[in-house]
């Protein structure tokens, strides 16, 4: 199974790593068109916030879809602005209370939590990470949840369900939990998610 996790695991960070370089030649062309004195347009700004968005999306998913091979550690200020910018324009807020550096395998189990957390908060809400010294809190709260049971039953159940790639990271976590000997508890109320690890 974890032979299985580490291939799926190298196959995203290569997707990742192919597409973030054309992603930042076309920000970085519309950079240059601008300084060549192009005008600024209704055109330019949209590809300019597009490639924004694809840029932060990408390194979002890189961690969370990643490697995350032995003890490498990332910056939380690396997170905080992938996060930032991946939620920039939305309805949803993320904020961290978390060590300096932390376990990237960390952090790409609390990215898989977050991604479960979006699907269950479409009209937007808060998600707050906490980094204890031995655990980790992440809680989504919003005024409406959408929990599809036959989903989150893959998570909380141990269910196998037919699962689309919007709801792949539901799959994803019981085997990386597997792969870093932990185990996920999670609580769920009308208004908030929360799981700890």
């Amino acid at each position: 199974m974890s032979e299985k996790l580490d291939l799926t695991a190298l196959i995203g960070s290569r997707i990742c790593h192919d597409l973030i370089s054309p992603i930042g030649a076309i920000g970085n062309g519309v950079e240059l068109m601008l300084m060549d004195g192009a005008q600024s347009s209704p055109e330019l700004a949209l590809i300019s916030e597009s490639v924004a968005h694809a840029n932060a999306k990408i390194r979002f998913f890189r961690l969370a879809f990643g490697a995350s091979a032995g003890e490498s550690q990332i910056a939380r200020t690396e997170v905080e602005q992938i996060l930032s910018d991946t939620t920039r324009g939305t309805r949803l807020r993320i904020e961290l209370t978390v060590q300096a550096k932390m376990p990237r395998s960390s952090v790409k189990l609390a990215l898989l939590l977050v991604l479960c957390l979006e699907t269950a908060m479409p009209f937007g809400g808060a998600i707050t990470l906490v980094q204890g010294e031995d655990r980790w809190t992440l809680t989504g709260s919003a005024e409406r949840l959408k929990i599809d049971p036959a989903i989150w039953g893959v998570l909380t159940e141990g269910h196998s369900a037919d699962l689309g790639p919007a709801h792949v990271q539901f799959a994803l976590i019981a085997e990386e939990l597997a792969r870093q000997h932990r185990r996920l508890t999670t609580e769920i109320t009308e208004t908030q998610v929360q799981f700890t690890f």
